[in-house]
């Protein structure tokens, strides 16, 4: 097969057409600067053509080629005519696809899908690690009966993989900024580079990843059905991560732009941090669904070693070459296009070893409510099952005491003013440690921080340096949450001093109830007690 690849010499177009060559393919390497071209041709073994994807495009078409690969990014600045080269693929009677990680880029596609079916032929955006590859592993994992709660991938490469400035202005140009987030159900606003988390790849081989925008985020809810979609990327580095992670807490008030001469700079300092890192990296993919069983994830795992990483972006690419014939024509977001099988077959001469894992994933409260939780109405089961970020809305009638410590500690946990009809949110968030549980009404906010009990059927409920252990009793389908005990700063504080709490939830006329007081100890009465009903605002 004859393929030609724009930006061929650049770092993951060199790395494509070399596992084009071993696959016995003709490959010609095709960019703006012939001599980069032609060196790199020499030394892969392949032809080299000059040309400009911004003018006369002509070049590409002199072999006859039967697939070409837009590899030269970044695309979501390709202007206000992004798909020119893909257009020329089809009056050239030939196949395209692309390594878009540009969300708009990519899902724009679509828009040749008529063009494409009349001509017979393919064209895909986004043949890479995303969305190609972790589309093919999300639909592998997916069982067929299952509702997908989750779908969290995460690329975190070793420090020593090349450092392509595309690749690098892409990053930059998200650090800090908004991003759309398919969470819980709806659609929630998050920042690039924020929202840490810890991935383990392999028994050593940890890594941190922190949200970017991938087309994942944009395709996935749709084409996989699924409640909530998330992806981080991580550096290996802590140092270079957390200042990544610093421009993005600081772009929150400062524009800040970074442009070309700054990604230069930039790459040319992280080339200095080289030997600090090494050439192991990876790349995690779960699947959570909601069965009858209950929460059950698949989790994949991919981890390259021997600096062999870098070639991953370009085994979706090499497997559509491999079974052209096979592709339906047509114009489209490259969404499990091949099979995680046929992709893995063609990783078997790279240093790069896969994994699977099936397991029961529980919620917090579902473990904390124990064998309570199956006769637990399914409102209740609702509010309890949170495993990334779930909201409920309703509204609430608020009463407050009167007596001056009642006050002061509804004033230092800015608990909501007295009122009937108040708008209420509860915004629940999963971390490796629990649930964050943050409260809004009408715009006085406060938040606890909850996690597992020291004894069957109870929780942990931390407010500052106050934490709580809560009982979980079940009657008649209600929930109550008496407090046993709790702790300040760490010390025990004597019952005598424990605030008392009355919390009950019970479903009534088919919506979810709450109703909660708290008054404060050695008989100084209520401090705040509210009342009402919340639904999911999915």
């Amino acid at each position: 097969m004859k393929v030609v690849i724009l930006g061929g010499y650049g770092v993951f177009g060199s790395l494509l057409a070399e596992l084009l060559i071993r696959d016995g393919h003709q490959v010609w390497l095709a960019g703006r600067f012939l001599d980069k071209a032609q060196a790199a041709a020499r030394r892969l073994g392949a032809a080299a053509l000059s040309c400009d994807r911004d003018g006369d495009l002509s070049t590409l078409f002199a072999p006859e080629p039967d697939v070409l690969i837009d590899a030269a990014g970044p695309f979501q600045d390709y202007g206000a005519d992004p798909y020119r080269i893909a257009y020329a693929c089809l009056a050239a009677g030939c196949n395209y696809a692309d390594l878009s990680d540009a969300a708009g880029f990519t899902a724009g596609i679509s828009a040749l899908d008529d063009d494409a079916r009349k001509a017979g032929l393919w064209v895909l955006s986004g043949a890479s690690s995303v969305p190609g590859l972790s589309s093919s592993v999300v639909a592998a994992l997916a069982s067929d009966g299952g509702a997908v709660e989750l779908i969290e991938s995460a690329i975190l490469p070793g420090n020593r993989a090349p450092r392509g400035l595309a690749v690098m202005a892409s990053i930059l140009g998200g650090v800090g900024r908004p991003l759309k987030l398919w969470r819980g159900g709806r659609w929630r606003q998050g920042r690039g580079w924020t929202e840490r988390r810890s991935y383990d790849l392999a028994p050593g081989l940890s890594r941190a990843g922190y949200f970017v925008d991938v087309p994942d985020l944009t395709l996935f809810p749709e084409h996989f059905r699924a409640r909530t979609v998330v992806f981080r990327a991580g550096l290996e580095l802590g140092l270079m991560s957390r200042s990544l992670a610093a421009l993005a807490g600081l772009r929150r008030w400062l524009d800040l732009p970074i442009g070309p001469r700054g990604v230069a700079l930039l790459r040319w300092l992280s080339d200095f941090t080289y030997p600090l890192g090494t050439d192991r990296g990876g790349m995690i993919v779960r699947v959570l669904e909601q069965t009858e069983q209950g929460h059950q994830e698949a989790r994949w795992t991919l981890v390259a070693e021997e600096g062999e990483g870098p070639y991953i972006p370009g085994l979706v690419a090499r497997t559509l070459c491999r079974h052209a014939a096979e592709i339906t024509p047509g114009a489209r977001p490259c969404l499990a296009e091949v099979s995680l099988s046929q992709l893995e077959e063609a990783a078997t001469d790279l240093a790069v070893t896969f994994h699977r894992e099936d397991s029961a994933c529980p919620s917090l409260f579902q473990t904390a409510f124990g064998d309570d939780w199956p006769n637990l109405p399914t409102q209740t089961r609702a509010l309890h099952r949170v495993q990334d970020v779930e909201s409920f809305s309703g509204t609430a009638t608020v009463e407050r005491g009167p007596s001056l410590p009642a006050r002061l500690i509804g004033w230092f946990f800015n608990f909501p003013d007295a009122g009937t009809d108040v708008p209420v949110t509860v915004t629940k968030s999963r971390t490796s440690k629990g649930e964050i549980w943050r409260r809004d009404f009408d715009g006085r906010r406060f938040r606890s921080f909850c996690s597992k009990g020291p004894e069957p059927k109870t929780f942990l409920e931390r407010f500052w340096w106050l934490t709580f252990e809560v009982d979980l009793s079940v009657r008649d389908q209600a929930v109550e949450m008496p407090v046993r005990r709790g702790w300040f700063l760490g010390l025990p504080i004597p019952r005598a001093l424990l605030p008392s709490s009355e919390t009950r939830e019970y479903v009534q006329d088919g919506r979810f109830h709450f109703d909660i007081g708290l008054a404060a100890p050695l008989g100084m009465g209520l401090i705040v007690r509210y009342r009402g009903h919340l639904s999911p605002d999915a």
